[in-house]
């Protein structure tokens, strides 16, 4: 089996176990969290998120340690250090220990999730990426699916804390041997492709000063802003419509389902756009979205239809931030480039769930929210035109990253 091969089956287990461990536990096991420590949803949401905008800082130093060092030490250094802190997590016996835990869970979590693997596949698979960041995003997907229900299971039968003990010991006997064992491809360090003065260390490269570079990432910012702001307060939207709670409930699994088809759609949708041009639709389709959510009193099918449709956009978008930066400025230094593009989307992405409500709360609609969040999207689309393509450049070729 070829070594690229071999990495892509490797972190499609590692992403499945890593995302169901270290994000999709919580949400399940949070009811039972406070009803045994007394603290506020709120609170423990609260560590929770932080660990997540902790993850998106700690997102540049990882990517600059990627394209050094490469995925197998930085991400099996990333999964040693998330199996102590999911340990402190259930161990915590007062909230600021809880907060110091998921805090250091964040910082694993930056060497561990896409942001690491989509670095990794991105240089060994070079022209081919899409395929294989198609083919992770989609198996990482099963991740809510599988751990959800096993959280469940185990909080049922165990109690909170001895579940996240087991789900550490899941993470020590699954990733870290697999992140050590699997990403053995080949990997140059990305300054021993450029010139001797393109070797000087800079901390923050001349790509990320462009107009281009902040453009894009502020439009994939705000984008990501609003896709998981108005996913995440979709029950109370619906709810607010007439659906009853197991119908909303289902339409937000729908909404899930529908990531999945905008992943499949992506390769499609390179190969008749443009880098520009497909940024610029699918910023577009999300502002649509959630317009309609927003506005559509009925009936129920449209209202489905819509939320799918919101799901499908994330979905292909997700792609869109995994290729955005190697469409663009190449591969040689896409994890220094990656981690200082996505930080802000990562951190967007956290801080959702609590400005999706605090504006719903503030506007006294959820309805009304959905067309603030859907306004906001659609600046993003002027953002997504003025990023077009490096001024004065064109984008390298994809490289392998083979010796």
């Amino acid at each position: 089996m070829r070594a690229e091969r071999r990495a892509l089956i490797g972190l499609c287990v590692t992403q499945v176990t890593s995302w169901g461990v270290l994000y999709y536990a919580f949400p399940v096991a949070l009811a039972a969290i406070t009803a045994d420590t007394g603290w506020s949803a709120t609170a423990a949401t609260a560590a929770f998120s932080a660990g997540l905008v902790v993850s998106a800082l700690a997102g540049i130093p990882v990517g600059r340690w990627l394209d050094t060092h490469g995925p197998r030490r930085v991400m099996t250094a990333g999964s040693l250090l998330a199996v102590p802190a999911t340990v402190g997590i259930a161990l915590a016996p007062t909230y600021p220990l809880f907060l110091a835990a998921w805090l250091v869970a964040g910082a694993a979590m930056a060497a561990v999730f896409y942001q690491a693997a989509f670095a990794a596949l991105t240089r060994w698979y070079g022209d081919r990426r899409v395929r294989a960041l198609t083919a992770l995003t989609l198996v990482a997907g099963l991740a809510s699916t599988l751990f959800a229900p096993l959280t469940n299971a185990l909080v049922e039968a165990l109690g909170w804390r001895d579940t996240y003990l087991v789900l550490a010991a899941v993470l020590a006997v699954v990733t870290v041997p697999v992140h050590a064992l699997a990403l053995t491809a080949p990997w140059v360090p990305a300054g021993h492709r450029d010139s001797p003065a393109a070797r000087r260390p800079r901390r923050v490269p001349n790509e990320v000063r462009s107009t281009e570079f902040l453009a894009l990432s502020g439009a994939l910012t705000l984008t990501a802003l609003g896709l998981y702001a108005t996913s995440l307060t979709v029950i109370p939207l619906l709810t607010g419509r007439g659906f009853s709670a197991s119908l909303a409930a289902t339409t937000l699994g729908l909404l899930g389902a529908g990531q999945l088809l905008g992943r499949l759609l992506y390769a499609p949708l390179t190969a008749r756009t443009t880098a520009t041009g497909r940024t610029v639709v699918l910023v577009a389709a999300g502002a649509l979205a959630i317009g309609l959510l927003g506005t559509l009193p009925g009936p129920p099918a449209a209202l489905v239809a819509a939320a799918v449709a919101l799901g499908a956009v994330r979905g292909a978008c997700t792609l869109l931030q995994a290729t955005a930066v190697a469409d663009r400025w190449g591969t040689a230094h896409y994890g220094t480039l990656s981690g200082f593009f996505a930080a802000p989307v990562t951190a967007a992405t956290a801080l959702a769930p609590w400005v999706g409500t605090a504006l719903a709360e503030a506007i006294g609609s959820y309805a009304i929210a959905f067309g603030v969040l859907a306004g906001v999207v659609l600046t993003a689309v002027g953002l997504a035109w003025l990023a077009g393509a490096p001024r004065g450049t064109t984008p390298r070729p994809a490289s392998s990253g083979r010796t």
